[in-house]
Formats: structure tokens, C-alpha cells, sequence
């Protein structure tokens, strides 16, 4: 069973990984099941692993937080729905890579009901609109 838990207030980037860390600690653990949560942040900047301050826009003073994904910038603000999905791959007997390719096909898959089309591409990591 997985949990899907939808924040309607805007949750502050430090309070979402602090929270996403301990459920991901009790999936880990068995403690809890895996989940999907769903939220919006207010406007702020994340760096992924091949991120740096260059890729970010110096006249707008946003927050900018360290992250561990892969990627570079990627901007966040009111009206963007974030999803955060905390799956335990051991039991899944799943590899990051499959799992990206997986869940970039299951957001395709959700965007085409709602009448988008989105694509995966060979030249990088996501979902295209």
C-alpha cells in the first residue's frame, strides 16, 4: 500500500527533506509505508549534483538549497505541484536508473489522462511537455 498525502499550504523546503528523511528511514525499516506526497514550494532555487550558482539567475533573491538528485537548477514556485515519491527499490528489486526510467513513463502515462503529452529523451533525464 502506498500512502498519497497532498499539502494544500506551502511547505518550506528545509521542513519537506527533514520530513521525507525520517519517512524514508521508517520505509527503510518497515515501519511505514511508502508514499507519494504531493506539495508546493514558495519560490526558491535547488542545485542538483551538476548544479552550481551559475546556473541561477542573480537578480531574483530566492533561496537556493543544496540537493542530492542529479541535474543541475531547477526552479520552484507557487502553482508548481512538486511530487515527491519515497519508494523502497530493495523490495522492489528495482535500480535507480530503471526507477527513473519507470517513473518518468508512469508520469507520461498520468499527464496523457489528463489530455498532455509528454515524452521521455534520449538526451536527458525527465519528462518533457
Amino acid at each position: 500500500m502506498i500512502d498519497w498525502k497532498v499539502s494544500e499550504d506551502f511547505i518550506a523546503y528545509p521542513d519537506a527533506l527533514e520530513e521525507m528523511e525520517t519517512r524514508v528511514n521508517a520505509i527503510a525499516s518497515w515501519q511505514a509505508p511508502e508514499c507519494v506526497w504531493l506539495l508546493q514550494h514558495l519560490c526558491i532555487y535547488t542545485l542538483g549534483t551538476r548544479g552550481s550558482q551559475s546556473n541561477i539567475l542573480d537578480f531574483y533573491d530566492f533561496p537556493t538549497y543544496t540537493c542530492g538528485r542529479g541535474g543541475q537548477a531547477t526552479y520552484h514556485s507557487p502553482g508548481q505541484r512538486v511530487g515527491y515519491v519515497m519508494l523502497n527499490l530493495r523490495s522492489r528489486n528495482l535500480d535507480l536508473h530503471t526507477y527513473v526510467h519507470m517513473l518518468e513513463k508512469w508520469l507520461i502515462s498520468s499527464l496523457k489522462r489528463l489530455g498532455i503529452t509528454g515524452e521521455q529523451r534520449s538526451d536527458g533525464i525527465g519528462v518533457w511537455v
